[in-house]
């Protein structure tokens, strides 16, 4: 499961609104690159197949087979403060991140 803080829903529903696709889901991934191996990435996407869908804060998620080893029990935070990074995402299966707290390996 991926769960989202509500800054973090309060945030997707936001850019949802602004693409104006009410139909397209948020997908969470993990692809190969960054300065530790792998990075996250997010998108909005329309379901595939073989995806996990999951809920959080009243957001559907989208995650395919491959990132869900990556992903499980990860929480999404946002953070749009005074140095804000954006999104958070804490992994607690990432042996090591990158100072920029957008890769992992």
């Amino acid at each position: 499961m991926i769960t989202l803080s509500p800054r973090a829903a309060n945030q997707v529903r936001s850019m949802q609104g602004e693409l104006h696709a009410p139909e397209k889901k948020l997908r969470v991934f993990v692809e190969t690159g960054g300065c530790s191996g792998f990075q996250y990435g997010m998108s909005f996407d329309e379901p595939k197949p073989d995806d996990q869908t999951f809920e959080s804060e009243g957001v559907a998620m989208l995650v395919d087979p491959t990132s869900l080893a990556y992903l499980k029990g990860c929480s999404i935070d946002f953070d749009d403060g005074l140095h804000g990074k954006g999104f958070e995402i804490k992994n607690p299966n990432a042996q090591s991140t990158c100072g920029c707290g957008k890769s992992f390996s």
